[in-house]
């Protein structure tokens, strides 16, 4: 393959690989963009694979996370090309730290199929781990979230989701791997009659049907699990809850003058789902301080415990001279919770001294928060325990997956408004999706403009709200409890299984012949 050709295969590979993912949700083209970069970036030079991955990682981004160009230029008033040029260097920074772990591929100089595909498969999962912590993270667009409706997806509460996009991008490679073996040979008309040849044809049967049989065991066993039950509904009457979605214009509901309807609608809509056991407002339901609405406050709880009713709605919070991005339950809900992670620029500003004041999209507003603590008490409705994220950390798996251990729901409360009419809310969803699969635990999605949605502990859509419109979602919800074997050992087993495979392959590359087939 011609360097151009690489370089042309590895950026519209990438460019195509967010089709996996919601909204079109088509996971056959992950496979064939595993297959290409495989393709692409096998026996290089190391510059020419930090090139090869750098174009992949691009094009990934720069496709499937677009709706970073809608939150600058149309709220954060940034001109077209300005837009433009922030998102590019954005997927470009993005494309950088993608290319870290996998440009090592490139150096493996064996060509067994199976040594490579775990060698690929084990540096896709490290690379997605690694971008999930790195600068604070962008666990977004992981392989495994386009899976979330194939077999594969019975697996994800065993390793969650760097499990599956291991699996995903094992296959992929692996059948790639094979087909290119049976290309090479029709094109260079081998025959059985060749000196020496059939014992290399029997080898390359047997490791056919050997892969063919490792890749139907993945799936099929996948399955096969999703019959497991791995946590119980708890044996009582299921919740009654609302879930109101406002539509609240995003930046002018911070005006002053917004505020008293936006508090008259919250104190119309909890006296007339009196009836529920619980009501829940999106992030930032009430856009003020909630040291400045402490009367209205003591007001609506006041109001739901008589009704015995629970109600749970995002608002800021201020404490020791900080901002916070919280969640706060009154009436028969208690306790609080404050967002353990920030998203750049959009709520807190890094570089603030050089950046804040800039330009428009470095002063949107509520974009000071403060970082809340690792370890907070579990928001509470009655005797039932809620494990919440706000927004964009839902992204973040281990949290979530820590505190999902002693809960029976799984909260998550948002304001995809920023994201506009594109993929976003869309992949937003199914990152929630992926989150009550894993844990085993059902989740209540709460959003300002969609989508707004019920999921069961196994990850599937219930109900939902149309995008850009306002109106509640009313539903039963049955609470669980136990635990799943990822919400109870993490990443670390698929993290040190990847670098155990890694460090095999180093090994093996040194000390084995380049062809074992």
């Amino acid at each position: 393959m011609s360097t151009f050709a690489r370089y042309t295969v590895a950026l519209l590979s990438g460019a195509l690989l967010p089709l996996t993912f919601a909204p079109m949700s088509w996971w056959p083209v992950a496979l064939l963009c595993c297959a290409a970069l495989n393709f692409a970036s096998r026996h290089t030079a190391l510059r020419q694979a930090f090139i090869v991955c750098l174009l992949f990682g691009f094009g990934l981004y720069a496709t499937g996370a677009s709706w970073i160009y809608v939150s600058i230029h149309e709220y954060g008033q940034a001109s077209v090309a300005l837009a433009a040029l922030l998102t590019g260097l954005f997927a470009f920074g993005l494309g950088a730290v993608f290319t870290l772990p996998i440009i090592f591929f490139g150096r493996i100089k064996q060509n067994n199929p199976l040594f490579r595909a775990l060698t690929f498969a084990a540096l896709w999962v490290l690379g997605e781990w690694f971008r999930g912590w790195f600068l604070t993270g962008f666990p977004w667009l992981y392989l495994g979230y386009g899976f979330i409706d194939t077999w594969l997806a019975g697996w994800a509460p065993i390793g969650g989701v760097l499990a599956m996009g291991g699996m995903v991008a094992f296959s992929g490679v692996l059948l790639s791997e094979l087909l290119g073996e049976v290309l090479r040979d029709a094109l260079s008309g081998e025959s059985d009659n060749m000196p020496g040849s059939k014992p290399n044809n029997k080898n390359r049967v047997w490791m056919t049907g050997f892969s063919t049989l490792l890749i139907a065991t993945l799936w099929l066993g996948g399955g096969l699990l999703q019959k497991q039950s791995w946590t119980t509904a708890i044996a009582a009457t299921p919740l009654n809850v609302i879930l109101v979605q406002p539509n609240n214009p995003v930046l002018s509901k911070w005006d002053d003058k917004a505020l008293p309807l936006i508090l008259s609608d919250i104190r119309e809509k909890t006296l007339t789902f009196a009836d529920s056991d619980l009501i829940i407002w999106p992030e930032s339901g009430i856009p003020a301080l909630q040291n400045n609405v402490q009367a209205f406050l003591h007001e609506l709880d006041l109001s739901a415990k008589n009704q015995n009713t629970g109600l749970i709605t995002g608002i800021p919070s201020y404490s020791d001279g900080q901002y916070f991005n919280s969640v706060i339950g009154l009436g028969t809900a208690s306790g609080s919770y404050q967002k353990r992670r920030l998203v750049p620029f959009g709520e807190y500003v890094p570089l603030e001294h050089w950046l804040r004041g800039l330009i428009s999209f470095f002063d949107l507003p509520m974009s000071a928060f403060s970082v809340g603590a690792d370890e907070q008490a579990l928001i509470a409705i009655g005797p039932y325990q809620l494990a919440t994220a706000i927004c964009y950390e839902i992204a973040y798996s281990a949290p979530l997956a820590k505190d999902a251990r002693q809960a029976n729901l799984l909260l998550t409360v948002s304001n995809d408004t920023w994201f506009g009419d594109s993929l976003g809310p869309h992949q937003h969803l199914q990152i929630a999706r992926i989150r009550a699969l894993e844990t085993g635990k059902p989740l209540l999605r709460a959003t300002n403009d969609g989508i707004t949605a019920f999921i069961d502990s196994r990850g599937q859509l219930v109900k939902q709200l149309p995008r850009f419109s306002s109106g509640v979602l009313e539903g039963q919800i049955q609470p669980h409890e136990g635990m799943t074997p990822y919400a109870r050992w993490g990443q670390m087993p698929v993290i040190g299984l990847c670098l155990l495979v890694l460090l095999a392959a180093i090994v093996l590359d040194r000390r084995l012949p380049k062809a074992l087939v």
